[in-house]
């Protein structure tokens, strides 16, 4: 496993994700965007939802992974790739793995939902049972890494991964080029960071607002910090 797995040794830029946008034409679906009128009402303005729980593999999360996986070299992609997630990342790095013929191991926590294990294994990836915790799975990937030398596809902490979610910045501002204020669900990061990007070198005066469950919002913790926390 090479020590960039983990860490962005260069930062983001808009060109990256350009780059990105260009690698997923094609392979990622072009969705509507849709009107909340509910949203509207309790708001005072209008409200649109990116529908990325109709994209491909069942959420944006193959844009970053199709996006690290096809930037392997030759040598790396025959060592396959391993991954650890509940869900989501899981579907997507199957799905990338299989459209770029690469093998792929998935390291889910026990209790994974089963219809999400199941579309995993559809998608071709060899699925392992490790933990009851997505840290503790990810901690047997990176050990299945370090031993037979897959490539870790890390959730959201990798540059290629971020400039993949950040495809999505461009398009919003492509769909509704009259945004003020984006709302962002924040697990990891990744997705929140790639859009920043993609959306602020472009419109610096677009608000953007990430957003994490109550009873686990790592992130205002962290930043106060100013370094993770639990």
């Amino acid at each position: 496993m090479s020590p960039d797995s983990l860490t962005a040794p260069e930062p983001v830029t808009l060109e990256n994700i350009e780059a990105a946008a260009a690698r997923l034409a094609g392979v990622i679906r072009e969705l509507p965007v849709a009107g909340a009128r509910w949203l509207d009402d309790r708001v005072g303005g209008r409200v649109h939802l990116i529908t990325e729980n109709l994209q491909r593999a069942g959420s944006f999360k193959i844009r970053g992974a199709y996006n690290r996986i096809s930037l392997l070299t030759e040598e790396e992609r025959g060592r396959g790739v391993v991954a650890a997630s509940a869900g989501n990342h899981a579907q997507g790095v199957a799905l990338a793995a299989q459209l770029l013929g690469v093998r792929a191991t998935v390291f889910m926590p026990e209790g994974a939902t089963i219809p999400k294990v199941q579309a995993t294994l559809a998608y071709g990836a060899d699925v392992r049972f490790a933990g009851s915790t997505i840290d503790e799975a990810l901690m047997a990937a990176m050990a299945y890494g370090d031993e037979t030398g897959a490539v870790l596809i890390h959730p959201f902490d990798h540059r290629d991964i971020v400039a993949g979610q950040g495809t999505l910045g461009l398009e919003i501002l492509q769909k509704v080029p009259d945004v003020r204020t984006i709302v962002v669900c924040t697990g990891g990061g990744g997705l929140l960071a790639g859009i920043a990007m993609a959306v602020k070198s472009q419109r610096p005066d677009v608000r953007i607002v990430g957003v994490q469950a109550q009873d686990a919002a790592a992130y205002p913790g962290s930043l106060a910090a100013g370094h993770p926390v639990a």
